[in-house]
């Protein structure tokens, strides 16, 4: 297919495609099959879809080859491409969306020619990609009853398959579709438990009900149990959810075979939430077994979704080898009906604010990260002195109190306002510097815990500016929580008064 045959007309599928596209839209993909097969007479035409069967990425992958051919029409939108993040230098680049656009293709000696077909579908307001084979008469294979081109069709199926798998990629549901992520695979590579400071039996206990889960299908069939479980990861914002989902999903992806995950991250611009319920679970029974996450559950299943997403979990279909991970910071937010009946949610594991014990060990985490750095020195005592300073600090606030300081000593600021590194607790004392919303309302504000400073580490630059982080920190978690206080009685006094009737209070 290397020529244009004389019997062949690829500019009436261009010119068609052309007019067809300044048209109110019917049904685009079945006119673009229409158009191909009037334009290739004695071809067969087979159109698939590159979510399914991604033949472009398949001879990307070098399965197959795939060569432009521009004179059989070409419509695309120029792009220009930024990098990812703003302090990569180089990676600008210019990319092609294709609209209409022929390959030639090539697999196993067979030469095929492939279009490519894109269009946005105003319904859904998202954009479908179509792919067209065209099989010439010299490619060996009657077509069936069903009007299927055998060799087309074992392509279809290689294709598939390799589509299927993930290829350094997670799936994630936005936008009302699936689509496979690389950026997302990246930021969570070489995450592991190791990362995860948790009380030992919590994080021994779900790491082995994870694994106890796909390694144990046949244990299930024995019992006659279905193959389906469910966890909930819930408390505090910044104490290890997410870190733990990242660590969960990197040691499923590193089986043998590997487990996919399936993340969901919205059901905005969902045309229906039983439409967006139906298309998370028939792919996740697709892809299974798998590991299906919805982080921030209590955002993700609301009224108006609850009972599309019991549908979908307690229905016919069967949802075997898929282990459903949630989490949310609001516990209470979601129905008792999804998270206190086992079969839905069948266990959960309560992310606490860490005691001292973990405070320490979290603080040695973050010592063996600088110790490599001959510009940092960071005492072993401190540690001590960090984690009895940081009572009632939330992971996530503990890793702001070490970036914080860690920057503002890379950045060459030794003497603070407070006094440079001769810093006393006593004069850092919040207590000093009294909150007038806790003092008004007669309690006690939060105040930074005295704690004892060893001789050995009198003068450290470093205890000097965490001590100095750490009074700003107490202080934000102060007006966070006058805040929360201030809108919950303002919704108190503006909810309106229901009268006693509806309460089956009134005698009537």
């Amino acid at each position: 297919m290397d020529t244009i045959d004389k019997n062949e007309n690829p500019a009436l599928a261009f010119e068609g495609w052309t007019e067809h596209a300044s048209r109110d839209r019917i049904s685009t993909d079945t006119k673009v099959h229409q158009l191909l097969s009037a334009a290739y007479p004695g071809h067969h035409v087979t159109r698939t879809q590159t979510s399914s069967c991604d033949l472009l990425g398949f001879a990307d992958a070098g399965y197959a080859t795939k060569t432009p051919d521009r004179p059989r029409g070409y419509d695309a939108i120029r792009k220009f491409v930024a990098p990812k993040l703003r302090y990569e230098k180089g990676n600008d680049k210019l990319e092609d969306e294709v609209r209409f656009g022929a390959w030639k293709y090539e697999w196993e000696s067979h030469q095929f020619l492939v279009y490519e077909l894109s269009f946005r579908d105003y319904l859904l307001s998202r954009v479908i990609r179509f792919l067209y084979v065209i099989t010439p008469p010299s490619v060996d294979g009657a077509v069936d009853i069903h009007g299927h081109h055998p060799k087309t069709d074992e392509l279809l199926l290689v294709a598939g398959k390799w589509t299927k798998e993930m290829h350094d990629e997670i799936w994630v549901f936005d936008n009302q579709q699936w689509m496979k992520d690389k950026e997302l695979y990246r930021s969570v590579l070489g995450a592991s438990w190791d990362d995860v400071i948790l009380d030992p039996s919590i994080k021994s206990s779900l790491a082995q009900d994870v694994e106890s889960f796909f390694n144990n299908q046949s244990l299930y069939k024995t019992l006659r149990v279905p193959w389906k479980r469910g966890v909930i990861l819930h408390g505090v914002p910044g104490n290890g959810k997410t870190v733990s989902i990242k660590a969960i999903i990197n040691s499923l992806a590193a089986r043998n075979p590997p487990v996919p995950a399936m993340y969901v991250k919205s059901l905005d611009g969902c045309s229906h939430p039983k439409v967006a319920m139906q298309q998370i679970f028939s792919k996740s029974r697709i892809v299974a077994p798998c590991l299906l996450i919805f982080e921030d559950l209590d955002s993700l299943v609301e009224d108006k979704t609850r009972s599309y997403f019991l549908n979908e979990v307690d229905g016919l279909d069967s949802n075997e080898g898929i282990l459903m991970i949630g989490s949310t910071n609001h516990l209470e937010g979601i129905d008792a009906a999804i998270t206190k009946r086992p079969s839905r949610f069948d266990r959960k594991y309560h992310f606490k604010v860490p005691e001292h014990a973990l405070r320490m060990a979290y603080c040695h985490h973050w010592r063996e990260k600088v110790l490599d750095s001959p510009a940092l020195a960071f005492p072993v005592e401190l540690c001590s002195v960090i984690a009895d300073l940081t009572d009632g600090f939330s992971f996530a606030y503990i890793k702001e109190l070490f970036i914080s300081s860690l920057l503002m000593l890379a950045g060459g600021t030794r003497d603070i306002e407070a006094g440079g590194h001769n810093i006393s607790v006593a004069a850092l004392d919040s207590s000093s510097d009294e909150n007038e919303d806790s003092a008004s309302s007669n309690k006690p504000g939060r105040v930074m815990p005295a704690v004892t400073i060893p001789k050995e580490l009198e003068g450290d630059p470093l205890l000097a500016v965490i001590l100095v982080e750490a009074k700003l920190l107490w202080e934000q978690m102060e007006n966070e929580e006058t805040d929360a206080v201030k809108r919950k009685k303002a919704a108190t006094v503006c909810a309106p008064r229901l009268p006693d009737f509806v309460f089956g209070l009134r005698d009537d």
